[in-house]
């Protein structure tokens, strides 16, 4: 499914555009979503990781969120945090999972992140009853399509299937070429040496994202896109599409 959209206040589901639409629907609009830190923590459940962001809308809408996800858990968590010191300010909090191969919303009570421009921590029935929740959704929109970390949440949670080599899923060479295969979807990720029947190792993309953060700025590859890198840290080149 890849146009699902937030209809409803209880369950919402993400809109999903290719990179060219995401980039002329933002110029258009003039949505700006800025990317700030994120923090890994190691728990008994696994690497914690969480990741914080600012919102400006068309209009000079401003909102702040946060998402994150734990390596041992079956969902992630989205806060987005609104109206700070107004009255009607509040922060919304929701699951993020998976949904027949979508990423979907749900609205809870446990309150996931503090944000800078959010207010008192709202249950999943002050949000469902509040005015602002169709720009909440919008805003969650948003900031899964243009922050480029969300990606790796995403993968997280479809469960990307990819195939590496065995030197890379060891760590013994850097990854300096990805694609997505334009027939099967099939993702590949290889280093310096090509990769051959006797080498190649099949598993979760978000793995390889774990060990090698840097491949997140293509993780937007779309079906028939690849690009190419000289070194770990270096420019990446795209091809295709």
């Amino acid at each position: 499914m890849r146009n699902e959209r937030c209809a409803s206040p209880v369950l919402g589901m993400e809109i999903r555009m290719s990179r060219r639409q995401r980039d002329h629907y933002s110029h258009a609009v003039k949505i700006k979503v800025e990317e700030g830190r994120i923090v890994a923590s190691v728990t008994e459940h696994g690497t914690d990781r969480r990741v914080f962001g600012e919102f400006i809308g068309p209009g000079g809408e401003l909102a702040s969120y946060a998402f994150g996800w734990c390596s041992e858990a079956d969902s992630g968590r989205l806060s987005i945090g609104i109206g700070a010191g107004n009255e009607g300010g509040g922060t919304f909090h929701a699951a993020v999972f998976e949904n027949d191969g979508a990423i979907a919303y749900a609205l809870i009570d446990e309150p996931f992140e503090d944000v800078p421009e959010g207010g008192p921590d709202l249950t999943a029935a002050e949000a469902r009853a509040h005015e602002d929740l169709p720009f909440v959704w919008a805003v969650a929109d948003s900031v899964m399509d243009r922050d480029g970390r969300a990606a790796w949440l995403r993968h997280w949670l479809l469960r990307t299937n990819s195939i590496t080599t065995a030197p890379v899923l060891a760590g013994a060479e850097p990854i300096l070429f990805v694609s997505h295969d334009a027939d099967d979807g099939m993702w590949q990720v290889i280093g310096t040496s090509d990769g051959t029947v006797d080498n190649g190792r099949v598993g979760h993309l978000f793995h390889l994202v774990d060990a090698d953060p840097t491949i997140v700025a293509v993780l937007d590859l779309e079906p028939g896109e690849s690009a190419t890198r000289e070194c770990v840290g270096g420019p990446w080149a795209r091809n295709g599409g």
